[in-house]
């Protein structure tokens, strides 16, 4: 282990497989960007490794060589990059075109397909993670502490834990436990890791090797994106086969719940609204609500409630209960706003929703950020109906909009949101609309509540007022996991 920072400035590296605004494909991309930066503030010496794919190298400004990897199968040599991110935190990037310099995400090809070299291209990310953290690294600057994040960075851990010479500690943060980079039992001997590790106590996962499970097991800590998440992992079903090695982490996890950008997204000043709008200016909110009603193609009706979704279409996200009282929605009456994209099947039957109900209900399939920030302004009310949620990012973006959302109550939804009762109406808390029963039914009853309050202009302002005066900064969760550092090195 690298020795600790006497003047408590933890050195850390912090891996990941995105990083907004270089590359995105979720919610990860957004943490990545602004905890480092967060982190910086609070005075910890963090840097981030990233894969050099095409959008990432395409954004760098003044980035250097600063180490070769020789090529040792499966892994082809590789260039180290330094550069500065758009938010002015020190990056690695791994430049391998080999195996990230081409067309689609991340991690699909243009059909969706999952690219066959996955577990070589993160075994890289992890290998060359674990080789800068280590006394092999070719670097002056040495990590104490290496932060990994989901299963891409998972074998970082367990290639620390096999170095025989001094090494940083790792932290394991679970942003979602459902990917957990699953690949042949073959894979462990291909990617370097000694054949001890491909047993229960280690990398193996129901005859595989799992990437995540191997970070879960090797690492010195583990945390994951809120409280509430970090017991529901323990156990069935949220563990996903992992929770009985959770449980028997359990006093090595912590829950830290995210933070959002409050610069990017601030109705204040955002850029991508028509009229900004503060919470001591809340009558101005509706000028977005008309102009969004526009853009979709929905009958301008200041005094019908609109509802807002912005997600994947996916079944963790509870779109088929969207599906299902879709119609009941719009009886009552009400507007719907929806714009993501997943589920090709998710997605034909919402846009056939839109199609039956014109000027009542938008789809939009795709991604657009500019349309995001205005659904959030636009919304009355934001509709999150996830099986599951590590953390979740939107509901926070919707209470700081003065757009009270709908959330079942799990993982970061719950710890994040205020149900609205008549004893968090008259304390002051009270920021949205949770329902517990994962069903169609307990979403409408919860809609309906929304379709109540909105009726009652003081209780409606004094929802949309106390969420806005919610502190959802990531200053926060940095001194968090700031404080994790600083306990891992003592």
């Amino acid at each position: 282990m690298a020795p600790a920072s006497p003047h408590s400035t933890p050195r850390v590296l912090f891996i990941t497989p995105e990083l907004h605004p270089l590359i995105k494909t979720g919610g990860l991309g957004d943490v990545s960007a602004a905890l480092p930066r967060a982190l910086r503030e609070l005075n910890v010496d963090v840097r981030v490794l990233i894969p050099g794919y095409p959008s990432v190298l395409a954004g760098l400004r003044d980035e250097q060589t600063i180490a070769q990897f020789a090529a040792q199968p499966p892994f082809p040599a590789a260039r180290l990059l330094s550069s500065n991110s758009p938010a002015s935190v020190p990056i690695f990037i791994v430049d391998c075109p080999a195996l990230y310099q081409r067309d689609g995400s991340p991690y699909v090809d243009a059909r969706g397909r999952d690219w066959p070299d996955n577990a070589v291209r993160f075994g890289l990310l992890s290998k060359i993670g674990a080789i800068l953290a280590s006394d092999a690294s070719p670097l002056s600057w040495r990590p104490e502490i290496a932060h990994c994040n989901d299963w891409q960075s998972g074998l970082v851990p367990a290639y620390l834990h096999f170095h025989p010479g001094e090494k940083a500690v790792s932290l394991m943060t679970i942003h979602n436990l459902a990917f957990q980079g699953f690949y042949p039992p073959d894979t462990v001997a291909q990617l370097g890791l000694p054949l001890r590790s491909f047993g229960i106590n280690g990398v193996e996962y129901f005859g595989g090797l799992s990437f995540l499970k191997a970070g879960l097991y090797y690492s010195d800590h583990i945390t994951t994106v809120s409280p509430t998440y970090a017991r529901e992992i323990q156990t069935a079903p949220l563990g996903f086969g992992m929770e009985g090695l959770l449980a028997a982490r359990c006093a090595h996890i912590s829950g830290i719940v995210n933070g959002i950008d409050t610069a990017e997204w601030n109705p204040s000043s955002d850029r991508a609204l028509v009229r900004n709008y503060a919470a001591a200016s809340l009558s101005v909110k509706a000028a977005n609500k008309m102009a969004l009603q526009r853009r979709m193609g929905l009958a301008v009706a200041p005094h019908i409630p609109l509802f807002g979704a912005v997600s994947r279409f996916t079944y963790q996200k509870g779109y088929d209960l969207l599906l299902q009282i879709a119609t009941r929605l719009t009886d009552l009456p009400a507007q719907l706003i929806v714009l993501g994209s997943g589920d090709p099947a998710l997605e034909q039957e919402l846009t056939s929703i839109a199609r039956q109900h014109p000027g009542k209900v938008s789809v939009r399939v795709g991604f657009d950020e500019k349309l995001a920030h205005l659904i959030e302004a636009g919304a009355d009310s934001f509709l999150m109906p996830s099986r599951f949620e590590p953390c979740g990012l939107n509901q926070m973006y919707s209470q700081r909009y003065g757009t009270p959302p709908v959330v079942h109550a799990t993982g970061g939804l719950l710890d994040t949101v205020v149900d609205c009762t008549p004893a968090t109406l008259a304390d002051g808390s009270a920021s949205g609309f949770l329902f517990t029963d994962m069903t169609a039914s307990s979403f409408l009853d919860a809609i309906l509540r929304v379709r109540a309050a909105y009726q009652d202009k003081p209780v409606w302002r004094s929802l949309m007022h106390n969420g806005m005066m919610k502190d959802f900064s990531w200053r926060a969760s940095a001194a968090g996991y700031r404080n994790v550092y600083l306990s891992l090195l003592t």
